[in-house]
């Protein structure tokens, strides 16, 4: 038996988004009430719309998010981020600038690297946003050199936020690498034997957006 296990942040209305950006605002297009006499008073539906930056919640980083021509969020190939086997990466939430030597022995190749630090206890606080741990630059190098599928972490950047080079972002969507941010509930995973997905909607020209992201635990 299979169980699924939820990695995503719901998104409400008024939600946060990245520092800087605006909240999501849901609205609707028709109200219940409004939509019977369309239905010959039968029956009544709610269509809704939504204004939310790309970086909200749980959400997947696409190459386009960094490089003019990389690929967007329509061009990425599901086999990127659906059905990939992970591995999870136990870290240290204390020591910022997370390592080659976290990483576990084993093959890496074609997985979801997903790094659990923590820092999603202070989720919903402005303390989540200052000081999280980061990828360093000799770790996001491993990560390409060894041919990982997806990059994703339970903290709100895989940068050091006081690095305007952006480095992880930088090296890991130039060799076509998603990054999935603000990942939760990694502590109900194990350490592999897991199936990760967390697929975006195919915008073309789309850099970000939020992904229900959830692992296939047999």
């Amino acid at each position: 038996m299979t169980t699924f296990v939820d990695l995503s942040h719901p998104i409400a209305d008024g939600a946060a988004a990245y520092p800087g950006l605006p909240a999501a605002r849901f609205f609707p297009l028709l109200e219940r009430e409004a939509s019977r006499e369309r239905y010959d008073g039968k029956a009544e539906f709610l269509l809704g719309g939504f204004e939310i930056a790309g970086n909200t919640g749980t959400y997947l980083d696409s190459p386009f998010h960094r490089y003019a021509d990389g690929m967007d969020l329509a061009a990425i190939p599901l086999t990127s981020c659906v059905g990939l086997p992970g591995v999870i990466v136990e870290t240290d939430a204390d020591d910022r600038r997370l390592s080659v030597g976290d990483l576990v022995d084993g093959e890496l190749a074609g997985r979801a690297v997903l790094f659990r630090t923590g820092w999603n206890a202070r989720w919903g606080t402005e303390a989540y946003w200052r000081g999280s741990p980061f990828l360093g630059a000799e770790l996001v190098e491993r990560l390409v050199d060894a041919g990982a599928a997806l990059v994703g972490i339970d903290a709100g950047n895989v940068d050091d936020t006081g690095d305007s080079a952006r480095p992880a972002h930088t090296g890991l969507l130039a060799a076509g690498i998603p990054i999935v941010e603000n990942l939760t509930n990694l502590a109900a995973l194990p350490a592999e034997g897991f199936v990760f997905s967390a697929a975006p909607p195919p915008f073309v020209g789309g850099a970000a957006f939020p992904v229900r992201a959830f692992a296939e635990v047999p």
